[in-house]
């Protein structure tokens, strides 16, 4: 670049910021994988096939019901090209209860079966309903999600919806070595009574385990040692996302009054710890983003099971505003949860600049242990303008690139529920965001990206 003296240089200055903070450019390639008619599409996750990578299922919660009665249900994306093209699948729903919460994980049996869990009620809000229910519940497909096994309940309240249980997440044992092998296990939060502000209401972390493939689930049990309150907000205990180590430990962390608290268990699910606080969530978990009707900054838990050097390692992904907005972060532990390193910020724009980051997933990929991160990013605007950055790591969580999305950046509406958080797979070096966009001032799609790295490395797929 020549540099130029005098008056030129001077309106050049004026004219530009002084600091832009652009994320690097990488080779991807962005899909819409909801059918042009989606109602609203939000709430994703995304898992892909470790018997077959270029198999690729996605979930996301819609406005309707395909036969025309009004209300919210999951739908499946499937892809068999490594997320070129998809064909949609509507999900079970038996009884037309509002579904939502969606998440999904793989498990090596066979060919690879893929799990979604998710919660399932009628008349939350309403004063006296007369059709009160909530629970939990599992599918599975055999399919990549083209067809769908009958649900499951993990917990299933019927006429009421107190307590109500939120946010599930679930993860499968893949480790062959692990004592408990292919077991499946699910976290979520209980409300003694959703949104109250009674002090007496409170809410718990609670979990529960299959040993048989998903057919059935053993007791819920709680897991925290001391809970929240019920308004869900920064003070309700949430954010439970499980993962299952080598050896079989299963390890989960959640937000709080207390700040991030971790606990683990060493049999396979049938008795947990106590808990420790490992962190602060400076700000709380909740927070105002602007053209958003709600945001939060939750954990997220995985753990490296590759070959690599920074096996075993735990990483926790959340979002807080320490440095006074919101930013991405993450922590390690390399010796099973005892220690965990100070908190590392992942996005690289000027620290304390003002600019929003938030709805961050995270996947850590089991064949390289790369750390790869997704998250929602306003660095580069003075609005509600936003777009996305893919974060990622191969030395294991001490320093972060920071990668555009090809996606244009939007304009985001608070009438228009965006959801509570985007999702991420990673195998071999293949990363699949997965995340919502508005594609007008009223409507939204869910699109993925395609990234395809060497293995291990910063490098793009040859």
């Amino acid at each position: 670049m020549k540099f130029f003296a005098g008056c030129f240089l001077l309106v050049v200055l004026l004219a530009a910021p002084l600091f832009t903070y652009a994320q690097e450019s990488f080779p991807n390639k962005v899909v819409q994988i909801t059918r042009s008619d989606a109602d609203q599409p939000n709430e994703v996750s995304i898992a892909i096939n470790p018997k077959n990578p270029n198999e690729i299922t996605a979930v996301s919660m819609q406005r309707d019901y395909p036969d025309g009665l009004r209300g919210i249900t999951d739908y499946a994306y499937a892809s068999f090209d490594g997320g070129q093209t998809w064909t949609t699948r509507v999900m079970p729903n038996p009884e037309h209860r509002t579904q939502g919460d969606d998440a999904l994980t793989y498990s090596n049996t066979g060919k690879g079966i893929v799990y979604h869990s998710y919660i399932s009620f009628n008349q939350l809000r309403t004063p006296h309903p007369l059709h009160a229910s909530n629970g939990i519940f599992i599918s599975s497909s055999t399919d990549n999600g083209m067809n769908w096994s009958t649900p499951v309940p993990v917990i299933d309240h019927i006429n009421t919806v107190a307590p109500f249980e939120d946010k599930p997440y679930l993860i499968t044992d893949n480790n062959p070595d692990s004592p408990y092998y292919n077991n499946l296990y699910l976290t979520w939060t209980q409300f003694d009574v959703y949104g109250s502000h009674n002090p007496t209401d409170s809410t718990q972390i609670y979990f529960s385990r299959s040993t048989d493939g998903g057919r059935n689930f053993l007791m819920p049990q709680r897991i925290s040692d001391t809970g929240g309150d019920a308004i869900d907000s920064s003070n309700t205990v949430e954010g439970a996302v499980p993962c299952v180590a080598e050896n079989g430990n299963v390890y989960v962390v959640w937000a709080g009054p207390k700040g991030l608290l971790f606990d683990k268990s060493t049999d396979g699910g049938r008795h947990f710890g106590k808990n420790k606080v490992i962190g602060n969530v400076v700000g709380g978990w909740d927070f105002p983003i602007k053209g958003i009707d709600r945001a939060n900054g939750m954990p997220v838990t995985a753990v490296d099971n590759s070959s690599g050097r920074y096996h075993g390692s735990i990483y926790v992904n959340w979002v807080d505003q320490r440095n006074g907005d919101p930013d991405v972060f993450i922590k390690y532990s390399r010796d099973e949860g005892k220690s965990w390193s100070h908190a590392i910020r992942v996005n690289d724009d000027k620290v304390g600049n003002g600019k929003d980051q938030f709805f961050t997933w995270m996947a850590v990929d089991p064949v390289d242990g790369s750390i790869n991160i997704i998250f929602y990013d306003r660095r580069n605007s003075n609005d509600n303008t936003t777009a996305l950055t893919l974060a990622r790591s191969t030395d294991g969580g001490k320093t972060f690139r920071n990668f555009k999305v090809n996606l244009k950046p939007f304009k985001t509406s608070a009438n228009v529920f965006f959801g509570d958080y985007s999702g991420i797979a990673a195998y071999d070096g293949h990363v699949v965001p997965v995340f919502m966009h508005f594609t007008n001032k009223t409507d939204l799609a869910v699109s993925v990206a395609l990234f395809h790295f060497q293995p291990g490395t910063m490098k793009p797929m040859k």
